[in-house]
């Protein structure tokens, strides 16, 4: 179990030539197509935890994420997460989490997750020292949709997180990123999460089919 600190901002696509131009961003930075399903019960139980379960493929590998409720304020974040390689569609969550109250309260829900909705985007990451830290800075770039319907947004968004040193170091880059020599960048914090989004369009397409 990790505990996960990021700052997410959001970006408009008119200014992420100016980004991708920013000399902090000047190092190539590897890029890898991620494909995300999330689950919930018919009653939605999960997110009246504020919690999400997610299945990922990246690459050729497949990974189970499980992240708790926590604390957002100003677009940064801090929550539990737990995320280890899985067998598509088995959902062992008891393996992967190591709270055996939450294991527990999972498995009892498990026979009744179903998939609601996908993310599928590219990320491209740069690991960057500011201000005595390690911050991973990921731009993701793609749609959020519901399966079988023709529902979808693009998304396109930043997330700083947090490796080590003190948490004000998210804030002093972002500041540094969004003042770029180019021209000052619309980068925006945000405390909604894909999950949070997803969900917002998968009940939108609910009223859409009513």
């Amino acid at each position: 179990m990790a505990t996960e600190t990021e700052l997410k901002l959001q970006l408009q696509a008119v200014d992420l030539p100016l980004l991708l131009a920013h000399p902090l961003l000047a190092t190539a930075a590897p890029a890898e197509r991620l494909l995300n399903t999330y689950f919930d019960t018919p009653d939605l139980a999960l997110k009246k935890r504020r919690m999400a379960v997610r299945e990922r493929l990246a690459g050729d590998t497949w990974l189970l994420t499980v992240k708790t409720a926590g604390s957002s304020a100003g677009g940064v974040s801090r929550r539990r997460e737990w995320e280890g390689p899985t067998t598509p569609g088995a959902l062992d969550l008891a393996a992967l989490v190591d709270d055996a109250e939450l294991a527990a309260e999972l498995m009892v829900l498990r026979p009744t997750l179903r998939p609601l909705f996908c993310t599928d985007f590219v990320r491209r990451r740069w690991v960057l020292s500011h201000a005595g830290a390690q911050v991973e800075v990921a731009l993701d770039e793609g749609t959020v949709s519901v399966p079988g319907t023709a529902w979808s947004e693009p998304l396109l968004e930043l997330e700083l997180e947090l490796l080590s040193g003190p948490e004000s170091a998210l804030l002093s880059l972002a500041a540094l990123l969004r003042d770029s020599p180019a021209g000052l960048l619309g980068l925006l914090p945000s405390d909604v999460s894909k999950a949070q989004r997803g969900m917002a369009l998968w009940e939108r397409s609910l009223l859409d089919g009513a």
